[in-house]
């Protein structure tokens, strides 16, 4: 018995999924949950748990991970569009999926300098020094608006460095508080950045591992679908079953259900979240009763 359980494990299927290590660790494994997907790190461990088997990930930095995908060492991997821009690397984008550390949005590579310089705009820095950890595409990106700079890696404290060391910085951001608290202001941005989902070119020829890529990513985009919704319930007399659907008619069509007492129907529908504060009221005004907001993990459109 044994021996056949051993033999069914080897023969499962194996796609090799890299993800990221360091600042998007936690957010992604939170994203894997909701998808479904329960996933479980240590801190000294690149090699984690995952209850899907067949899924083998490895942690690795996000600075990394379209290289190893183009080398074939992953089939697939979750990096930054910032990286694989830096790379060069050659990969296929399955997708985008907007989050990030501290949000669902883009984060932003901005080229800045202390608040008090006379730097004003890009060419005040002609001849100047320049520190960030996206060098290729920061050199690039002068080079494109005639500008000589000498730009060198920063290992870390970026914003640190100016004005003592450097004379700007190209530093990442997802709201400028951290620039504004360093006493750095902005004079341009040079790329906005989201998640992706990316693989590599020979794992795509591979038809079992094109379906289990495409079906991770329509989990993780329902599953970041349903962060901004909500569920609601309620219950309405049928006389005022015309008011709330008025208010709710800028939503797809509520479902709409009969009770056991013929006078009342139960209502249900997705909302955006961010609506709820003021349609509640009002819902409870025209007569709505048994109001539940209920919270989605993930929403397939």
């Amino acid at each position: 018995m044994n021996e056949i359980k051993k033999n069914n494990i080897s023969k499962t299927k194996k796609l090799k999924l890299g993800l990221p290590k360091g600042s998007l660790q936690e957010s992604t494994i939170e994203l894997f949950k909701k998808a479904g997907i329960r996933i479980v790190s240590s801190s000294r461990s690149y090699f984690p748990y995952c209850d899907d088997e067949e899924l083998e990930i490895m942690l690795v930095r996000s600075q990394e991970m379209a290289k190893y995908v183009e080398q074939g060492v992953f089939d697939a991997g979750l990096t930054g569009y910032d990286w694989i821009c830096e790379s060069g690397a050659k990969v296929i984008e399955i997708g985008e999926l907007v989050y990030a550390k501290n949000g669902f949005r883009p984060v932003r590579w901005v080229l800045a300098v202390p608040e008090n310089s006379s730097i004003k705009k890009i060419q005040d820095l002609d001849g100047k020094r320049i520190a960030t950890e996206l060098v290729n595409f920061t050199t690039k990106y002068f080079k494109e608006k005639n500008v000589n700079v000498n730009v060198e890696f920063s290992w870390g404290a970026t914003e640190a460095k100016t004005p003592s060391l450097v004379d700007g910085i190209v530093e990442l951001t997802e709201t400028g508080n951290s620039l504004k608290a360093n006493k750095l202001k902005i004079i341009d941005e040079l790329l906005q950045s989201t998640t992706r989902f990316i693989a590599n070119e020979d794992s795509l020829k591979d038809q079992w591992k094109i379906e289990k890529i495409e079906n991770l990513m329509l989990l993780l985009k329902g599953a970041l679908a349903a962060e901004s919704l909500v569920g609601l319930k309620l219950n309405i007399h049928k006389n005022n079953l015309n008011k709330v659907t008025e208010l709710l008619k800028g939503l797809r069509k509520p479902t709409i259900s009969p009770l056991q007492d013929e006078a009342w129907v139960a209502i249900e529908v997705i909302i955006d979240e961010k609506e709820l504060k003021k349609l509640i009221p009002h819902l409870k005004k025209v007569g709505a009763e048994g109001i539940i907001e209920y919270s989605l993990n993930k929403v397939i459109f």
